[in-house]
């Protein structure tokens, strides 16, 4: 939620790049979403989207 410019989606993808245990994030600014992928042992989807939302982008975790 809250993307609105060309830069949001990078500051989303800083934001989730720096939880320990992310390994790739690919944000879809159309979409407004993001797909993430963790290391599940040393995180989680929780402390993910924490950061998303932190950084003033709530985020939920959706599907798998």
């Amino acid at each position: 939620e809250n993307m609105s410019c060309a830069s949001c989606p990078i500051t989303v993808r800083l934001a989730m790049e720096g939880v320990a245990g992310v390994k790739s994030v690919k944000v879809d600014f159309e979409a407004k979403s993001a797909t993430v992928l963790y290391d599940p042992s040393a995180t989680t989807v929780a402390a993910i989207a924490a950061a998303s939302t932190n950084a003033g982008y709530p985020a939920k975790a959706i599907g798998n």
